[in-house]
């Protein structure tokens, strides 16, 4: 809501900010100040801080209407109305059934109509097909909250979203805050309440996705909320999420999301649980175009380029998992485990091949084995043969499991100060010595601070030592792969990595607009293509070195030109219709004289008239040959809006797509990490002799992108520095060529 409406200001008041030459945050104020007195605003008006709306009367309401109550058999309305009795029941709610022809149902004084309802109720279930009539009746009597199960609506298509938009509308008008519609009953679901600890809050917008992560409480694993957020109309997952992170009982998020309503919200939600510390976990279907397709079709939402989706998670702390099975076994490990005092992880096991078979994909999936000092490997061989390895993974054997030397072992590897997590693979159950490891492994969990893991391979899942022992620990944390173990811990220690670590990217964000705005929106042409030459001004006005050059009309001035860049140069025409200009043969490299400059004019001037391209000119450049040729961009993501891409450049952008992507704000240290993240970061160091080249200038210019991204929003819809030529460290990096396109 509040979203959408700052898009809708942001180019006038840009308008305003050059014409008037206002301050830009007072216009911004003037023209949002309702909107601005929940948290600061960036340069284009957007807020930088997620509202928290206040869900608790939702989710534990003093009163309840159900619209459309029914207690006739073999109605399906029925079944809800039953259900939602025994809830309010549960939750020491009053319940008042509305139904204009009943006067009672399930022994419940029934109303005629909302009108009837005898005090202002906190919620209302609207048990009918058609809710935006009743809308306008409950904002009449002020109901809180609204939930409508209704489908039909943006996920049939067409015809279906217009109804969606026409229903949100209504809810806004209303003031009250809708869930759905097409969604379920999760939120009315029966939480244990026997259970301790931190707890999963669980967020899903297909409600049969959220079932695995419901039944662990059967495993011990404690639930406090469900928010089943179906096409989210209104409240979405961002809000859930923002409300979830504030709550003191809650020790994770986990989310199933099909799509996004709006991608920044959805970063201000996750910002907050960030600034909060609580982690965030997600699957998020789209990975494929096939689920991309799939998951439009069943929510209305759309889905986003997944790579966007994927960086914009990372930098914000969320953590994507693929599968509902690793959704459930990683928000339960990062709710219940207390923050790692090391990062080293050891692999102990009864069987050695079981031992390397484990350290083999814990190392692949870049979790960190320490080899144990030469001490401890002393100590540990007190109680196991010589013969066999303790360095890590440590390897007992079998034998030493089975009597007192199985916990003397498993106390001394977590002793160990480079130690901060023990994993212990059993692949099977053999009582002699799985059920007295199991044991050992419990009790030591309780006397240490240190994460302890199992993974119970077994496939029947029935044995004592799995039921009861390892699940009646609250300790230890129990898998039943190596897989979802690996990923589990791995995401456990990067999510206290990261929250070490973690500045929010808002607070880094430009709160006023640079004078460089006023120069690049005077070269702005809405709806064209910048020529090559237009482009580079742009750049220039942002502080992006480029080349020494000349726009040209004719062969003479070409000459005097190039006297002045300096020889050699290159050549290129420049134009508003050419973006690939090699291909046309448009670009002569290494001009070293003046007859080839004249031969060089003719030529590409009669190549643009046999293709009908218009020019602006030809552009003498400076020609520069040492460095990497890497790329710099921005796109404009569907769900996120402006995003900044570094990568690869020169012929390798489209051979090898080794890029790197971010989402607007975000700082030096998330610019510098987008070079590590490409597979081709050591030709930035050196190799096979060459100088490591500028970084620091590379991550300038990054920064520099991204600034002109964030000041001038939608208006630019892309930019392609391609190459960006970063030359020996110390020289800085310069902008060859340059493509800029205008909404």
């Amino acid at each position: 809501m509040l979203g959408s409406t700052h898009g809708t200001l942001t180019s006038d008041l840009r308008a305003r900010v050059v014409a008037c030459g206002e301050h830009p945050r007072d216009a911004v104020h003037d023209t949002t100040s309702a909107i601005a007195a929940d948290g600061d605003l960036d340069v284009s008006g957007r807020p930088l801080y997620a509202p928290v709306p206040d869900l608790d009367r939702f989710f534990r309401p003093s009163s309840v209407a159900v619209v459309g109550a029914s207690d006739s058999e073999g109605r399906p309305n029925t079944g809800i109305t039953r259900q939602l009795v025994d809830w309010a029941e549960r939750v020491g709610a009053r319940l008042y059934p509305v139904h204009p022809t009943r006067e009672t149902v399930f022994g419940l004084s029934c109303v005629p109509s909302v009108g009837g309802l005898p005090e202002q109720v906190d919620l209302a279930v609207l048990l009918v097909s058609e809710p935006l009539p009743v809308i306008e009746e409950l904002a009449e009597a002020k109901v809180k909250f609204a939930v409508a199960f209704a489908s039909g609506y943006a996920e049939t298509g067409a015809e279906g979203a217009a109804a969606q938009t026409r229903l949100a509308a209504a809810v806004e008008r209303s003031g009250l805050r809708l869930l759905g519609p097409n969604t379920n009953l999760n939120a009315f679901e029966q939480f244990r309440d026997d259970l301790e600890g931190p707890a999963i809050a669980l967020i899903t917008q297909s409600g049969h996705q959220g079932r695995p992560v419901f039944t662990m409480q059967e495993l011990g694993v404690r639930l406090s909320h469900w928010a089943p957020t179906g096409n989210e109309a209104d409240l979405e997952t961002a809000d859930f999420i923002s409300y979830f992170a504030e709550r003191p009982e809650v020790g994770a998020i986990a989310c199933y999301v099909e799509g996004l309503k709006d991608g920044r919200s959805f970063l201000l939600a996750a910002d907050r649980a960030a600034r909060r510390g609580v982690p965030v976990v997600a699957v998020k279907v789209g990975r494929t175009e096939t689920g991309a397709r799939m998951a439009a079709s069943h929510t209305g939402k759309l889905t986003g380029t997944d790579q966007v989706v994927d960086a914009a998670m990372r930098q914000f702390g969320v953590i994507r998992v693929d599968g509902l099975d690793e959704l459930q076994d990683t928000s339960a490990l990062l709710a219940r485990a207390r923050r790692p005092v090391a990062d080293g992880v050891v692999v102990y096991s009864i069987s050695g091949g079981t031992g390397a078979h484990f350290s083999d994909l814990a190392t692949a999936a870049g979790l960190k084995l320490p080899r144990l000092r030469e001490t401890k490997q002393a100590e540990l061989h007190e109680w196991i043969p010589e013969y066999l390895s303790v360095a890590n993974p440590v390897d007992n054997g079998g034998h030493p499991v089975g009597d007192w030397r199985g916990r003397k072992i498993i106390d001394a590897i977590l002793a160990d100060p480079d130690v901060g997590v023990l994993i212990c693979p059993i692949t099977g159950p053999f009582p002699p010595m799985s059920d007295k490891l199991a044991q050992d492994l419990v009790d030591a969990a309780e006397a240490t601070d240190k994460l302890v893991c199992v993974v119970w391979g077994s496939p029947v899942g029935t044995e004592a030592a799995y039921r009861e022992t390892l699940l009646g620990s609250s300790r230890v944390a129990t898998f039943r792969t190596f897989s979802n173990c690996i990923t589990a811990v791995r995401a456990y220690l990067d999510h206290h990595r990261f929250r070490a670590g973690y500045r929010s990217p808002f607070d880094e964000a430009p709160r006023t607009l640079s004078p460089s705005f006023r120069k690049a929106q005077a070269l702005m042409r809405p709806g064209k293509q910048l020529s090559e030459h237009a482009a580079k001004q742009l750049l220039r006005a942002y502080g992006i070195r480029v080349p020494r050059e000349q726009l040209v009309t004719s062969a003479a001035a070409a000459v005097r030109a190039a006297g002045l860049v300096g020889y050699p140069v290159v050549m290129k025409a420049s134009g508003t219709q050419l973006a690939h200009k090699t291909e046309l043969g448009l670009v002569k490299v290494g001009l070293t004289s003046a007859s080839q400059i004249r031969d060089a004019y003719r030529e590409l001037t009669d190549i643009a008239r046999f293709e009908d391209i218009g020019l602006d000119g030809i552009l003498v450049c400076q020609m520069v040959e040492r460095g990497v040729e890497m790329v710099v961009g921005v796109t404009q993501d569907t769900l996120f809006g402006p995003t900044v891409t570094v990568g690869l450049g020169g012929v390798l952008v489209e051979v090898l797509h080794d890029a790197a992507v971010r989402v607007p704000p975000f700082g030096e240290e998330q610019a510098r990490a987008m070079l590590g993240e490409l597979r081709g970061r050591a030709l930035l160091d050196g190799v096979r002799g060459g100088p490591p080249v500028d970084a620091d200038a590379l991550v300038e210019v990054v920064l520099r992108v991204q600034r002109m991204a964030l000041e001038l929003g939608d208006e630019l819809s892309e930019l392609d520095i391609n190459p960006l030529m970063v030359l020996p460290r110390g020289q800085g990096a310069v902008a060859l060529d340059a493509l800029a396109v205008c909404r």
